[in-house]
Protein backbone atom coordinates (compact mmCIF):
# COMPACT_ATOMS: atom_id res chain seq x y z
CA UNK A 1 0.00 0.00 0.00
CA UNK A 2 1.76 3.36 -0.88
CA UNK A 3 1.01 6.40 1.57
CA UNK A 4 0.70 9.98 0.08
CA UNK A 5 0.72 12.64 1.91
CA UNK A 6 -0.45 16.11 0.37
CA UNK A 7 1.65 18.42 2.38
CA UNK A 8 -0.16 22.04 3.03
CA UNK A 9 1.82 24.86 5.12
CA UNK A 10 -1.08 27.43 5.98
CA UNK A 11 -0.14 31.62 6.64
CA UNK A 12 -2.29 31.21 10.11
CA UNK A 13 -3.76 28.37 12.32
CA UNK A 14 -7.09 29.53 11.23
CA UNK A 15 -6.50 28.95 7.47
CA UNK A 16 -6.82 25.61 5.98
CA UNK A 17 -6.03 24.70 2.27
CA UNK A 18 -8.95 23.85 0.09
CA UNK A 19 -6.49 22.40 -2.59
CA UNK A 20 -5.12 19.72 -0.99
CA UNK A 21 -8.74 18.62 0.79
CA UNK A 22 -10.23 18.96 -2.87
CA UNK A 23 -6.97 16.52 -4.43
CA UNK A 24 -7.73 14.11 -1.43
CA UNK A 25 -11.30 14.13 -1.77
CA UNK A 26 -10.90 13.60 -5.48
CA UNK A 27 -8.48 11.10 -5.62
CA UNK A 28 -10.04 8.55 -2.51
CA UNK A 29 -13.58 8.89 -5.46
CA UNK A 30 -11.82 7.88 -8.29
CA UNK A 31 -9.54 5.37 -6.65
CA UNK A 32 -11.58 3.40 -4.03
CA UNK A 33 -10.46 0.17 -4.96
CA UNK A 34 -6.91 0.96 -5.24
CA UNK A 35 -5.04 0.01 -1.82
CA UNK A 36 -3.77 3.46 -0.92
CA UNK A 37 -3.94 5.53 1.70
CA UNK A 38 -4.03 9.87 0.83
CA UNK A 39 -3.06 11.74 4.44
CA UNK A 40 -3.32 15.35 4.63
CA UNK A 41 -0.85 17.37 7.25
CA UNK A 42 -1.04 20.66 7.60
CA UNK A 43 1.53 23.25 9.13
CA UNK A 44 1.90 27.38 9.53
CA UNK A 45 4.68 29.32 8.34
CA UNK A 46 5.15 30.28 11.94
CA UNK A 47 6.50 26.34 13.26
CA UNK A 48 9.88 25.89 13.11
CA UNK A 49 10.95 24.29 10.25
CA UNK A 50 12.47 21.33 12.20
CA UNK A 51 9.21 20.56 13.75
CA UNK A 52 8.00 20.25 10.70
CA UNK A 53 10.25 17.77 8.94
CA UNK A 54 10.29 15.93 11.58
CA UNK A 55 6.75 15.56 11.55
CA UNK A 56 6.98 14.64 8.02
CA UNK A 57 9.61 12.14 8.75
CA UNK A 58 7.61 10.08 11.27
CA UNK A 59 4.93 10.24 8.84
CA UNK A 60 7.21 8.19 6.18
CA UNK A 61 5.48 9.07 3.13
CA UNK A 62 5.76 6.47 -0.18
CA UNK A 63 4.67 10.20 -2.07
CA UNK A 64 5.01 13.84 -0.65
CA UNK A 65 3.10 16.31 -2.42
CA UNK A 66 3.59 20.65 -1.02
CA UNK A 67 0.85 23.23 -2.41
CA UNK A 68 2.74 25.62 -2.88
CA UNK A 69 1.97 29.73 -2.83
CA UNK A 70 3.74 32.86 -2.27
CA UNK A 71 3.01 32.81 1.45
CA UNK A 72 4.36 29.12 2.34
CA UNK A 73 6.93 29.04 -0.30
CA UNK A 74 10.13 30.43 1.82
CA UNK A 75 9.10 27.70 4.17
CA UNK A 76 8.90 24.78 1.37
CA UNK A 77 12.45 26.05 0.39
CA UNK A 78 13.71 25.58 3.64
CA UNK A 79 12.36 21.98 4.06
CA UNK A 80 12.78 20.93 0.12
CA UNK A 81 16.62 19.88 0.70
CA UNK A 82 16.41 17.76 3.86
CA UNK A 83 13.58 15.53 2.84
CA UNK A 84 15.83 13.63 0.32
CA UNK A 85 18.61 13.20 3.45
CA UNK A 86 16.17 12.20 5.50
CA UNK A 87 13.50 9.82 3.12
CA UNK A 88 15.74 8.67 0.33
CA UNK A 89 13.26 6.65 -1.29
CA UNK A 90 10.14 9.17 -1.16
CA UNK A 91 8.87 10.67 -4.48
CA UNK A 92 8.67 14.32 -3.88
CA UNK A 93 6.04 16.89 -6.04
CA UNK A 94 5.07 20.21 -6.23
CA UNK A 95 1.95 22.15 -6.87
CA UNK A 96 0.43 24.88 -7.00
CA UNK A 97 0.86 28.77 -8.49
CA UNK A 98 3.75 29.55 -7.47
CA UNK A 99 5.92 26.80 -8.74
CA UNK A 100 3.57 26.33 -12.32
CA UNK A 101 4.63 28.99 -14.24
CA UNK A 102 8.78 28.55 -14.37
CA UNK A 103 8.90 25.14 -13.18
CA UNK A 104 11.42 24.39 -15.23
CA UNK A 105 13.92 26.84 -13.50
CA UNK A 106 12.49 25.17 -9.93
CA UNK A 107 13.36 21.76 -11.43
CA UNK A 108 16.76 22.53 -12.64
CA UNK A 109 17.13 24.23 -8.89
CA UNK A 110 15.86 20.98 -6.74
CA UNK A 111 17.65 18.50 -8.93
CA UNK A 112 16.08 15.74 -7.07
CA UNK A 113 12.48 16.83 -7.47
CA UNK A 114 10.28 14.20 -9.21
CA UNK A 115 8.45 16.47 -10.94
CA UNK A 116 6.07 19.67 -10.48
CA UNK A 117 1.76 19.04 -11.29
CA UNK A 118 0.51 22.44 -12.84
CA UNK A 119 -2.46 23.98 -13.67
CA UNK A 120 -6.04 22.31 -11.61
CA UNK A 121 -4.86 19.34 -10.43
CA UNK A 122 -7.44 17.18 -8.93
CA UNK A 123 -7.38 14.83 -12.19
CA UNK A 124 -3.79 14.86 -12.63
CA UNK A 125 -2.58 14.07 -8.96
CA UNK A 126 -5.30 11.00 -9.33
CA UNK A 127 -3.92 9.80 -11.90
CA UNK A 128 -0.17 10.25 -10.16
CA UNK A 129 -1.46 8.56 -7.42
CA UNK A 130 -2.82 5.33 -9.87
CA UNK A 131 0.64 5.51 -12.03
CA UNK A 132 2.57 4.96 -8.62
CA UNK A 133 0.33 2.62 -6.87
CA UNK A 134 -0.51 0.33 -9.69
CA UNK A 135 3.01 0.87 -11.25
CA UNK A 136 1.62 0.91 -14.52
CA UNK A 137 2.32 2.96 -17.85
CA UNK A 138 4.39 5.96 -17.98
CA UNK A 139 4.54 9.50 -16.36
CA UNK A 140 4.79 10.58 -19.67
CA UNK A 141 1.00 9.54 -20.22
CA UNK A 142 -0.12 12.11 -17.66
CA UNK A 143 -1.37 15.47 -18.72
CA UNK A 144 -0.71 18.54 -16.30
CA UNK A 145 2.96 17.34 -15.33
CA UNK A 146 6.24 19.40 -15.84
CA UNK A 147 8.96 16.30 -15.38
CA UNK A 148 13.04 16.75 -15.70
CA UNK A 149 12.53 15.25 -18.94
CA UNK A 150 10.19 17.99 -20.16
CA UNK A 151 6.61 18.76 -20.02
CA UNK A 152 3.30 16.46 -20.78
CA UNK A 153 0.33 17.75 -22.70
CA UNK A 154 -2.01 20.40 -20.67
CA UNK A 155 -4.84 19.35 -18.65
CA UNK A 156 -8.22 20.32 -19.66
CA UNK A 157 -10.24 22.45 -17.52
CA UNK A 158 -11.95 20.74 -13.97
CA UNK A 159 -15.51 20.04 -14.66
CA UNK A 160 -17.33 21.82 -11.63
CA UNK A 161 -19.96 19.39 -11.54
CA UNK A 162 -17.18 16.31 -10.61
CA UNK A 163 -15.78 18.23 -7.60
CA UNK A 164 -16.33 16.13 -4.26
CA UNK A 165 -18.13 18.06 -1.39
CA UNK A 166 -15.10 18.40 1.12
CA UNK A 167 -16.28 18.75 3.92
CA UNK A 168 -18.26 16.20 5.31
CA UNK A 169 -16.31 15.88 8.85
CA UNK A 170 -16.50 18.77 10.24
CA UNK A 171 -14.53 18.05 13.40
CA UNK A 172 -10.73 19.17 11.74
CA UNK A 173 -11.85 22.09 10.59
CA UNK A 174 -12.79 23.47 14.30
CA UNK A 175 -11.90 27.74 14.78
CA UNK A 176 -10.89 27.45 11.45
CA UNK A 177 -12.27 29.30 8.34
CA UNK A 178 -14.28 27.07 6.00
CA UNK A 179 -13.67 28.08 2.44
CA UNK A 180 -15.86 27.23 -0.42
CA UNK A 181 -15.72 27.45 -3.91
CA UNK A 182 -19.12 27.87 -6.06
CA UNK A 183 -17.42 28.77 -9.46
CA UNK A 184 -13.65 28.99 -10.88
CA UNK A 185 -11.84 30.93 -13.72
CA UNK A 186 -12.62 34.93 -13.56
CA UNK A 187 -14.00 36.73 -16.49
CA UNK A 188 -11.29 39.96 -16.38
CA UNK A 189 -7.83 39.98 -16.84
CA UNK A 190 -6.42 42.43 -14.38
CA UNK A 191 -2.89 42.19 -14.82
CA UNK A 192 -1.33 41.38 -11.63
CA UNK A 193 -3.64 38.45 -11.14
CA UNK A 194 -3.06 35.24 -12.11
CA UNK A 195 -6.57 34.23 -12.74
CA UNK A 196 -6.14 36.62 -15.51
CA UNK A 197 -4.39 33.68 -17.29
CA UNK A 198 -8.08 32.16 -17.34
CA UNK A 199 -11.09 33.86 -18.60
CA UNK A 200 -13.06 30.67 -18.74
CA UNK A 201 -15.92 31.10 -15.46
CA UNK A 202 -17.16 27.54 -15.07
CA UNK A 203 -20.64 27.69 -12.66
CA UNK A 204 -21.00 24.52 -10.14
CA UNK A 205 -24.86 23.03 -10.38
CA UNK A 206 -27.08 25.35 -8.31
CA UNK A 207 -28.53 22.64 -6.54
CA UNK A 208 -25.34 20.74 -5.65
CA UNK A 209 -24.20 24.69 -3.80
CA UNK A 210 -27.36 25.09 -2.22
CA UNK A 211 -27.39 21.05 -0.89
CA UNK A 212 -23.60 22.31 0.42
CA UNK A 213 -24.07 25.35 1.74
CA UNK A 214 -27.49 24.05 3.50
CA UNK A 215 -24.77 21.42 5.51
CA UNK A 216 -22.96 24.83 6.67
CA UNK A 217 -25.98 26.49 8.17
CA UNK A 218 -27.65 23.53 9.52
CA UNK A 219 -23.54 22.82 11.76
CA UNK A 220 -24.44 26.56 12.05
CA UNK A 221 -20.16 27.04 11.59
CA UNK A 222 -19.42 30.42 12.24
CA UNK A 223 -17.88 31.71 8.64
CA UNK A 224 -18.14 30.16 5.33
CA UNK A 225 -15.65 32.17 3.01
CA UNK A 226 -16.48 31.93 -0.89
CA UNK A 227 -13.02 32.08 -2.67
CA UNK A 228 -14.69 32.69 -6.45
CA UNK A 229 -12.62 35.54 -8.05
CA UNK A 230 -15.36 37.76 -8.92
CA UNK A 231 -19.08 36.48 -6.89
CA UNK A 232 -21.05 38.32 -9.20
CA UNK A 233 -19.62 38.11 -12.55
CA UNK A 234 -23.08 36.02 -13.58
CA UNK A 235 -25.62 37.75 -12.28
CA UNK A 236 -28.35 34.92 -11.86
CA UNK A 237 -25.96 32.61 -10.12
CA UNK A 238 -25.18 35.18 -7.29
CA UNK A 239 -28.91 36.42 -7.37
CA UNK A 240 -29.98 32.39 -6.24
CA UNK A 241 -27.44 31.95 -4.27
CA UNK A 242 -28.07 35.35 -1.95
CA UNK A 243 -31.83 34.44 -2.26
CA UNK A 244 -31.12 31.19 -0.66
CA UNK A 245 -28.92 32.42 2.33
CA UNK A 246 -31.42 35.12 3.02
CA UNK A 247 -34.85 32.54 3.11
CA UNK A 248 -32.24 29.80 4.62
CA UNK A 249 -30.54 31.92 7.45
CA UNK A 250 -29.81 30.45 10.73
CA UNK A 251 -28.82 33.79 12.73
CA UNK A 252 -24.90 32.63 13.23
CA UNK A 253 -23.24 31.86 10.21
CA UNK A 254 -21.64 34.50 8.06
CA UNK A 255 -20.29 34.18 4.37
CA UNK A 256 -17.64 36.38 2.58
CA UNK A 257 -18.01 37.51 -1.29
CA UNK A 258 -14.98 38.89 -3.26
CA UNK A 259 -17.72 40.98 -5.59
CA UNK A 260 -17.02 43.36 -8.25
CA UNK A 261 -19.44 46.32 -7.07
CA UNK A 262 -19.63 48.17 -10.43
CA UNK A 263 -21.37 44.94 -11.78
CA UNK A 264 -24.23 45.25 -9.15
CA UNK A 265 -27.61 45.30 -9.93
CA UNK A 266 -30.71 46.91 -8.80
CA UNK A 267 -32.14 43.21 -7.92
CA UNK A 268 -28.95 42.10 -5.97
CA UNK A 269 -29.23 45.08 -4.29
CA UNK A 270 -32.80 44.81 -3.02
CA UNK A 271 -31.70 41.46 -1.76
CA UNK A 272 -28.73 42.53 0.12
CA UNK A 273 -31.07 44.82 1.87
CA UNK A 274 -33.27 42.24 3.08
CA UNK A 275 -30.21 40.86 4.75
CA UNK A 276 -29.98 40.47 8.31
CA UNK A 277 -26.80 42.32 10.12
CA UNK A 278 -23.85 40.14 9.54
CA UNK A 279 -24.96 37.38 7.82
CA UNK A 280 -22.26 38.33 4.33
CA UNK A 281 -19.40 40.96 3.93
CA UNK A 282 -18.39 41.64 1.02
CA UNK A 283 -14.51 42.35 -0.42
CA UNK A 284 -14.68 44.66 -3.37
CA UNK A 285 -11.17 45.62 -5.12
CA UNK A 286 -11.01 48.97 -6.51
CA UNK A 287 -7.41 49.05 -6.53
CA UNK A 288 -6.86 52.77 -8.14
CA UNK A 289 -9.62 55.19 -8.84
CA UNK A 290 -6.81 56.81 -11.21
CA UNK A 291 -8.27 55.93 -14.71
CA UNK A 292 -4.86 55.80 -16.62
CA UNK A 293 -4.23 53.18 -14.03
CA UNK A 294 -6.83 51.32 -14.48
CA UNK A 295 -6.74 50.80 -18.06
CA UNK A 296 -3.11 49.70 -17.72
CA UNK A 297 -4.20 47.03 -15.54
CA UNK A 298 -7.03 46.09 -17.74
CA UNK A 299 -9.71 47.52 -15.00
CA UNK A 300 -12.29 48.68 -16.73
CA UNK A 301 -15.37 50.46 -14.43
CA UNK A 302 -17.94 52.97 -14.14
CA UNK A 303 -16.29 54.42 -10.79
CA UNK A 304 -19.30 57.02 -10.51
CA UNK A 305 -21.31 53.89 -10.47
CA UNK A 306 -18.72 51.74 -7.90
CA UNK A 307 -19.48 54.86 -5.53
CA UNK A 308 -23.01 54.60 -5.64
CA UNK A 309 -23.31 51.26 -4.96
CA UNK A 310 -21.07 51.20 -2.24
CA UNK A 311 -22.78 54.09 -0.66
CA UNK A 312 -26.21 52.56 -0.87
CA UNK A 313 -24.93 48.85 0.77
CA UNK A 314 -23.48 51.23 3.56
CA UNK A 315 -27.21 52.98 3.87
CA UNK A 316 -28.62 49.64 4.61
CA UNK A 317 -26.41 49.39 7.84
CA UNK A 318 -26.31 45.12 7.61
CA UNK A 319 -23.27 44.77 5.40
CA UNK A 320 -19.42 45.06 6.31
CA UNK A 321 -17.42 46.02 3.01
CA UNK A 322 -13.63 46.04 2.80
CA UNK A 323 -12.31 47.84 0.08
CA UNK A 324 -8.90 47.09 -1.28
CA UNK A 325 -6.53 49.82 -2.87
CA UNK A 326 -2.87 48.34 -4.48
CA UNK A 327 0.35 50.91 -4.15
CA UNK A 328 2.50 50.40 -6.85
CA UNK A 329 0.44 50.16 -9.97
CA UNK A 330 1.71 52.12 -13.15
CA UNK A 331 0.69 55.74 -14.08
CA UNK A 332 -0.14 55.75 -9.95
CA UNK A 333 2.58 57.97 -8.12
CA UNK A 334 2.49 59.55 -4.42
CA UNK A 335 -0.25 62.02 -5.43
CA UNK A 336 -2.71 60.21 -7.20
CA UNK A 337 -2.17 57.87 -4.79
CA UNK A 338 -2.97 60.04 -2.14
CA UNK A 339 -6.58 60.81 -4.21
CA UNK A 340 -6.89 57.24 -5.26
CA UNK A 341 -6.80 56.96 -1.43
CA UNK A 342 -9.17 59.65 -0.03
CA UNK A 343 -11.53 58.83 -2.60
CA UNK A 344 -12.30 55.32 -1.28
CA UNK A 345 -11.90 56.26 2.54
CA UNK A 346 -14.46 58.94 1.59
CA UNK A 347 -16.62 55.65 0.79
CA UNK A 348 -16.94 54.65 4.72
CA UNK A 349 -16.07 51.01 4.13
CA UNK A 350 -15.74 49.06 7.18
CA UNK A 351 -12.47 48.42 6.65
CA UNK A 352 -10.02 49.61 3.98
CA UNK A 353 -6.99 47.71 2.71
CA UNK A 354 -3.89 49.10 1.99
CA UNK A 355 -1.79 46.74 -0.03
CA UNK A 356 1.29 46.67 -2.09
CA UNK A 357 1.41 45.40 -5.65
CA UNK A 358 2.62 42.02 -5.92
CA UNK A 359 4.14 41.10 -9.06
CA UNK A 360 3.01 37.11 -9.06
CA UNK A 361 4.55 34.79 -11.55
CA UNK A 362 2.42 34.30 -14.49
CA UNK A 363 0.77 37.15 -14.19
CA UNK A 364 0.65 39.90 -17.32
CA UNK A 365 2.34 42.77 -15.10
CA UNK A 366 5.37 40.59 -14.86
CA UNK A 367 5.61 40.66 -18.08
CA UNK A 368 5.69 44.13 -18.41
CA UNK A 369 7.69 44.98 -14.67
CA UNK A 370 10.66 46.01 -16.70
CA UNK A 371 8.45 48.20 -19.32
CA UNK A 372 6.85 49.85 -16.29
CA UNK A 373 10.26 50.50 -14.29
CA UNK A 374 8.98 47.68 -11.51
CA UNK A 375 11.12 46.98 -9.05
CA UNK A 376 10.08 44.25 -7.18
CA UNK A 377 11.66 41.57 -3.93
CA UNK A 378 13.07 38.70 -5.87
CA UNK A 379 11.72 36.87 -2.26
CA UNK A 380 7.57 35.61 -2.00
CA UNK A 381 5.57 37.63 -1.73
CA UNK A 382 7.36 39.44 -5.18
CA UNK A 383 6.22 42.78 -3.19
CA UNK A 384 7.18 46.58 -5.14
CA UNK A 385 9.75 47.80 -4.19
CA UNK A 386 9.61 50.73 -6.30
CA UNK A 387 8.98 51.99 -9.56
CA UNK A 388 8.47 53.99 -12.50
CA UNK A 389 6.35 56.23 -10.76
CA UNK A 390 6.92 55.40 -7.18
CA UNK A 391 10.57 55.90 -5.86
CA UNK A 392 11.06 53.58 -2.75
CA UNK A 393 10.93 56.62 -0.06
CA UNK A 394 7.60 56.68 -0.79
CA UNK A 395 6.86 52.89 -0.65
CA UNK A 396 8.51 53.65 2.80
CA UNK A 397 6.31 56.28 3.58
CA UNK A 398 3.00 54.73 2.43
CA UNK A 399 4.07 51.48 4.28
CA UNK A 400 3.98 53.58 7.78
CA UNK A 401 0.28 54.77 6.67
CA UNK A 402 -0.65 51.30 6.18
CA UNK A 403 0.17 50.72 9.63
CA UNK A 404 -1.86 53.60 11.24
CA UNK A 405 -4.89 52.59 8.68
CA UNK A 406 -4.76 48.94 10.32
CA UNK A 407 -4.23 49.87 14.00
CA UNK A 408 -6.90 52.53 14.19
CA UNK A 409 -9.21 52.57 10.83
CA UNK A 410 -9.35 48.50 10.41
CA UNK A 411 -9.68 47.96 13.90
CA UNK A 412 -13.05 49.81 14.12
CA UNK A 413 -12.00 50.83 17.51
CA UNK A 414 -12.08 54.67 17.04
CA UNK A 415 -15.04 55.18 14.99
CA UNK A 416 -16.20 58.21 16.92
CA UNK A 417 -12.53 60.32 17.29
CA UNK A 418 -11.28 59.57 13.93
CA UNK A 419 -14.43 61.24 12.13
CA UNK A 420 -13.50 64.40 14.48
CA UNK A 421 -9.60 64.15 14.26
CA UNK A 422 -9.95 64.37 10.83
CA UNK A 423 -11.29 67.97 10.14
CA UNK A 424 -8.25 69.00 12.15
CA UNK A 425 -6.46 67.73 8.64
CA UNK A 426 -6.69 68.68 4.69
CA UNK A 427 -7.75 65.58 4.17
CA UNK A 428 -8.26 61.67 6.01
CA UNK A 429 -5.02 60.83 4.11
CA UNK A 430 -3.01 63.58 5.50
CA UNK A 431 -4.29 62.71 9.14
CA UNK A 432 -2.83 59.29 8.38
CA UNK A 433 0.34 60.47 7.15
CA UNK A 434 1.27 62.68 10.13
CA UNK A 435 -0.01 60.48 13.08
CA UNK A 436 2.80 57.95 11.11
CA UNK A 437 5.90 60.36 11.02
CA UNK A 438 4.17 61.09 14.99
CA UNK A 439 4.99 57.09 15.71
CA UNK A 440 8.32 57.41 14.11
CA UNK A 441 9.72 60.48 15.52
CA UNK A 442 8.37 59.56 19.29
CA UNK A 443 9.46 56.23 18.82
CA UNK A 444 6.55 54.39 19.85
CA UNK A 445 5.60 50.72 19.18
CA UNK A 446 3.03 49.33 16.25
CA UNK A 447 2.54 46.00 17.52
CA UNK A 448 1.85 46.57 21.28
CA UNK A 449 -0.57 44.34 22.16
CA UNK A 450 -2.04 46.87 24.95
CA UNK A 451 -4.79 48.02 23.28
CA UNK A 452 -4.43 51.42 25.87
CA UNK A 453 -1.55 52.10 24.56
CA UNK A 454 -2.71 52.70 21.53
CA UNK A 455 -5.30 55.16 22.55
CA UNK A 456 -2.96 56.89 24.69
CA UNK A 457 -1.10 57.52 21.57
CA UNK A 458 -3.79 59.45 19.93
CA UNK A 459 -5.19 61.57 22.59
CA UNK A 460 -1.39 62.44 22.45
CA UNK A 461 -0.87 63.24 18.91
CA UNK A 462 -4.71 65.09 18.60
CA UNK A 463 -3.25 67.61 21.83
CA UNK A 464 -0.30 68.39 20.31
CA UNK A 465 -2.68 68.70 17.22
CA UNK A 466 -4.97 71.03 18.79
CA UNK A 467 -4.20 71.36 22.81
CA UNK A 468 -7.07 73.36 23.05
CA UNK A 469 -9.49 70.54 22.35
CA UNK A 470 -7.55 67.94 24.64
CA UNK A 471 -10.99 67.59 26.81
CA UNK A 472 -12.98 66.67 23.72
CA UNK A 473 -10.41 64.28 22.44
CA UNK A 474 -10.36 62.24 25.70
CA UNK A 475 -14.31 61.99 25.77
CA UNK A 476 -13.98 60.82 22.40
CA UNK A 477 -11.64 57.78 23.27
CA UNK A 478 -13.69 56.92 26.17
CA UNK A 479 -16.17 56.73 24.44
CA UNK A 480 -14.96 54.31 22.10
CA UNK A 481 -13.01 52.37 24.62
CA UNK A 482 -16.24 51.35 27.00
CA UNK A 483 -18.45 50.85 23.33
CA UNK A 484 -15.96 47.71 23.22
CA UNK A 485 -14.71 47.07 26.90
CA UNK A 486 -16.82 46.97 29.91
CA UNK A 487 -13.04 48.04 31.85
CA UNK A 488 -12.62 46.99 34.87
CA UNK A 489 -10.48 50.04 35.92
CA UNK A 490 -10.77 53.39 34.07
CA UNK A 491 -8.50 54.05 31.64
CA UNK A 492 -5.44 56.83 32.64
CA UNK A 493 -6.80 59.42 29.73
CA UNK A 494 -10.05 59.60 30.96
CA UNK A 495 -11.83 62.45 32.47
CA UNK A 496 -12.33 61.65 36.26
CA UNK A 497 -15.78 62.56 37.66
CA UNK A 498 -16.34 63.17 40.77
CA UNK A 499 -19.61 62.19 41.76
CA UNK A 500 -21.90 63.08 44.34
CA UNK A 501 -24.25 61.66 47.01
CA UNK A 502 -27.17 62.32 44.75
CA UNK A 503 -25.60 60.95 41.37
CA UNK A 504 -24.57 57.93 43.16
CA UNK A 505 -28.15 57.51 44.60
CA UNK A 506 -29.33 57.97 40.98
CA UNK A 507 -27.30 55.28 39.91
CA UNK A 508 -28.34 52.48 42.27
CA UNK A 509 -32.21 53.54 41.99
CA UNK A 510 -31.24 53.60 38.23
CA UNK A 511 -30.29 49.56 38.69
CA UNK A 512 -33.32 48.60 41.27
CA UNK A 513 -35.81 49.96 38.41
CA UNK A 514 -34.54 47.67 35.81
CA UNK A 515 -33.69 45.03 38.31
CA UNK A 516 -37.69 44.97 38.47
CA UNK A 517 -39.10 46.27 35.49
CA UNK A 518 -36.43 46.62 32.91
CA UNK A 519 -36.92 49.65 30.26
CA UNK A 520 -33.17 49.39 28.98
CA UNK A 521 -31.89 45.94 29.76
CA UNK A 522 -34.21 43.33 28.84
CA UNK A 523 -32.31 40.27 28.89
CA UNK A 524 -31.31 40.82 32.03
CA UNK A 525 -33.77 38.95 33.74
CA UNK A 526 -33.26 37.41 37.22
CA UNK A 527 -30.12 39.49 37.88
CA UNK A 528 -29.43 41.48 41.29
CA UNK A 529 -29.15 45.55 40.70
CA UNK A 530 -25.22 44.81 42.34
CA UNK A 531 -24.95 42.30 39.77
CA UNK A 532 -26.06 44.73 36.41
CA UNK A 533 -24.13 47.29 37.71
CA UNK A 534 -20.79 44.93 36.85
CA UNK A 535 -22.26 43.96 33.72
CA UNK A 536 -22.98 47.04 32.42
CA UNK A 537 -21.29 50.47 32.62
CA UNK A 538 -22.28 53.91 33.00
CA UNK A 539 -20.13 56.88 32.52
CA UNK A 540 -20.33 60.91 31.77
CA UNK A 541 -20.32 63.15 29.08
CA UNK A 542 -20.05 66.78 28.52
CA UNK A 543 -19.64 67.04 24.73
CA UNK A 544 -22.85 64.84 22.60
CA UNK A 545 -19.81 62.23 21.73
CA UNK A 546 -22.11 59.70 20.63
CA UNK A 547 -23.41 61.85 17.46
CA UNK A 548 -21.19 59.99 15.27
CA UNK A 549 -20.07 63.09 12.50
CA UNK A 550 -21.71 66.37 13.80
CA UNK A 551 -20.25 69.12 15.33
CA UNK A 552 -18.81 68.64 18.88
CA UNK A 553 -20.01 71.26 21.11
CA UNK A 554 -19.49 71.14 25.11
CA UNK A 555 -22.71 70.88 27.02
CA UNK A 556 -23.72 72.72 30.04
CA UNK A 557 -24.55 69.85 31.88
CA UNK A 558 -23.25 66.23 32.38
CA UNK A 559 -25.04 63.69 30.03
CA UNK A 560 -25.20 60.03 31.25
CA UNK A 561 -24.75 57.36 28.93
CA UNK A 562 -25.69 53.35 29.58
CA UNK A 563 -23.41 50.66 27.81
CA UNK A 564 -24.58 47.00 27.39
CA UNK A 565 -22.08 44.36 26.51
CA UNK A 566 -24.56 41.73 26.00
CA UNK A 567 -25.80 43.67 22.51
CA UNK A 568 -23.60 44.11 20.33
CA UNK A 569 -23.38 45.67 16.55
CA UNK A 570 -22.83 42.70 14.29
CA UNK A 571 -20.61 44.79 11.73
CA UNK A 572 -18.33 46.78 14.63
CA UNK A 573 -19.01 44.74 17.54
CA UNK A 574 -19.57 47.73 19.37
CA UNK A 575 -21.72 47.93 22.71
CA UNK A 576 -25.22 48.79 22.70
CA UNK A 577 -25.66 52.31 24.28
CA UNK A 578 -28.49 54.75 25.66
CA UNK A 579 -28.95 58.18 26.86
CA UNK A 580 -30.58 57.98 30.52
Amino acid sequence: MKRVLLIAVNAKYIHSNPAVYSLKAYAQAALENLNVEIDIAEYTINQNTENILADIYRRKPDIAAFSCYIWNWNTIQGLLPEIPKLLPETKLWLGGPEVSFHAEKILEQYSYLDGIMVGEGEQTFTELVRFYQTEEGSLLDIKGLVLPTGRTPVRELTDMNRLPFLYKDLERFANRIIYYESQRGCPFRCAYCLSAIDKSVRLRDLDTVKQELQFFLDHKVSQVKFIDRTFNCNAVHALSIWRYLLENDNGVTNFHFEIAADLMTEEELDILKQMRPGLIQLEIGVQSTNEKTLHAINRYMSLEHLQQVVARIHSFHNIHQHLDLIAGLPYEDYDSFVTSFNDVYAMKPQQLQLGFLKVLKGSPIEERAEEYGIVYNSRPPYEVLYSKWLPYDDVLRLKGIEEMVELYYNSCQFTHTLPVLEQEFTSAFAMYDALSQYYEEKGYYVNTPARAYRYQVLLEFAEAKAPARKELYAQLLTFDMYLRENLKSRPSFSPVWQQNEKEKEQIRAFYRQEAQKPQYLEGYEGYQPQQLMKMTHIEYFTYSVWEENTEMTQMSEKVTVLFDYQKRNPLTYDAAYYLI
